[in-house]
């Protein structure tokens, strides 16, 4: 009996730990952050730019998700910068996107009417992404803003900021094909680049997988 009422005393212990997890991810407010973070360290203001919230309430996140430490901070001159804790947790978020979009049936339509916006807007797996680049065949266009790219990016890919894709394009010849890489599935940026790009004679295609799911897969 002693021994059964420590073990039952131990997984109540656990799991409470567990659940202090569970409880943080519960604001779909901090899911932005950390999805943000994930591409990239940044400041309380970069991040309230982002993800249109005021200071307040991203300073509020930010702590909540500093005590379940699934983020980390470091000083930079005057400002504090956050970033994504560990590689497990990178991980972690990698397995939840995955197992929310295979259960939950909202998650899929919601991909869904994305790609309907934009019927003619194709995707291209990582393999033939590859072999078009080592051929010279092929180039990436990465969306994401500097500081992001500059993190981490695609070998080889080039940072364009989407206000400057038509200057762009005006340089590279319309035989060679593009693809438009951003932050993911959901990131209509990479839609409307594609649908751009084709308007203009090019051969472009959209990269599905953030950064973190193109390294992992």
């Amino acid at each position: 009996m002693i021994h059964f009422n420590l073990e039952l005393n131990v997984k109540e212990r656990v799991y409470h730990q567990f659940a202090r997890i569970g409880k943080c991810l519960s604001s779909d407010k901090r899911l932005e952050i950390m999805d943000l973070l994930s591409n990239g360290p940044k400041n309380v203001e970069e991040i309230a730019l982002r993800t249109g919230m005021n200071i307040a309430n991203v300073s509020r996140h930010l702590q909540i998700l500093l005590d379940a430490k699934l983020v980390k901070f470091n000083k930079k001159g005057n400002y504090v910068i956050y970033n994504i804790s560990d590689p497990s947790v990178i991980r972690f978020l990698i397995a939840m996107n995955s197992v929310c979009e295979n259960r939950l049936s909202d998650v899929q339509q919601i991909k869904e009417e994305l790609k309907s916006q934009y019927k003619s807007v194709q995707s291209i797996g990582k393999q033939e992404l590859q072999e078009k680049m080592k051929q010279g065949k092929l180039i990436v266009i990465d969306f994401r803003p500097a500081d992001e790219y500059e993190t981490k990016h695609i070998p080889d890919a080039v940072s364009v900021p989407f206000e400057r894709l038509d200057e762009y394009l005006q340089t590279i010849s319309h035989d060679t094909e593009i693809a438009a890489f951003c932050r993911g599935m959901f990131c209509s940026l990479t839609f409307e680049a594609v649908e751009f790009m084709q308007k203009k004679g090019f051969k472009a295609y959209r990269i599905e997988e953030n950064i973190q799911e193109y390294e992992a897969f």
